[in-house]
């Protein structure tokens, strides 16, 4: 997907919610488990209810490699049930990958061509090498861990290295790479203190916030300090809609959540113009 069709998309739905779907089989509702495929049930039903009012979902690989085979296979069936009845819907692999030139390439194929996301997340720990394999894909997109909103993230991400924060030395070195435009940036909504800082080196780029919600972070502090000319941000809730029942009525109840969530994006984008 081209980023101009993501801000399409964001200005016509008035909303620029993307959705995790992190599925832990204690968390549905019991009467999935009696399903073939309680995972891809529980998503389905999750994106039935929810696709009108979101613009990105982000499902974390880890919540289907738990489950083996069979978790993989529920990932495969999702990605496919979203490009196939909901193409517009930006897709984000979040399986936070990073190694050497060879094996990045082969992570980038399994995510961009097998799978067919629209993009990935990716970690910058080991340079431009491991990262350049998966911006050489067309129309698809690389996720930057920069500043996260865990509470590790200080114990490296925010240290003084030759007098300026890591994590701005990452965003500016990676301003380099080959095919940079093809880079988007994990930014925790619980830093949103940082952002005035980050938006002066990366202006333009799209930032993935995960925080807002169970997780503490506010929206619209993120939205008062990095949200840009186009919007610029993808805000993501996982747990705070996809769990908001564990009854029947739980695709009901997280579309409730959704869409309150959207109002508030609706009002915020308004006031941008």
């Amino acid at each position: 997907m081209k980023t101009e069709q993501l801000i399409q998309q964001i200005r016509k739905k008035k909303s620029f919610l993307c959705i995790g779907l992190d599925v832990d089989l204690n968390k549905i509702p019991k009467h999935l488990l009696e399903t073939e495929d309680p995972i891809f049930e529980f998503n389905k039903a999750i994106i039935d209810a929810t696709h009108h009012l979101c613009v990105a979902y982000k499902p974390n690989t880890a919540f289907y490699e738990a489950y083996g085979l069979k978790g993989w296979k529920s990932l495969e069936k999702t990605i496919n049930y979203i490009n196939q009845n909901h193409s517009e819907i930006f897709t984000i692999a979040d399986a936070k990958r990073g190694d050497i030139g060879n094996t990045s390439s082969m992570y980038a194929k399994a995510f961009f061509e097998d799978l067919a996301f629209d993009s990935v997340t990716v970690a910058p720990y080991m340079g431009k090498d491991s990262v350049e394999p998966f911006l050489a894909f067309k129309n698809k997109h690389t996720i930057l861990l920069a500043l996260t909103s865990n509470e590790g993230a200080f114990d490296f991400q925010t240290k003084s290295v030759e007098g300026r924060e890591l994590y701005k030395q990452v965003l500016e070195t990676s301003k380099t790479w080959k095919n940079a435009e093809n880079l988007m940036y994990v930014v925790g909504a619980t830093k949103a203190e940082y952002f005035t800082d980050i938006r002066s080196i990366i202006p333009d780029s799209f930032l993935l916030v995960p925080g807002v919600g169970a997780q503490g972070g506010n929206l619209q502090d993120v939205c008062k300090y990095g949200m840009n000319s186009n919007v610029g941000l993808l805000i993501n809730s996982s747990r705070g809609i996809i769990y908001a029942s564990d009854k029947k009525d739980f695709a009901i109840a997280a579309a409730t959540k959704a869409k309150a969530l959207q109002q508030d994006m609706e009002i915020i984008l308004s006031q941008q113009s």
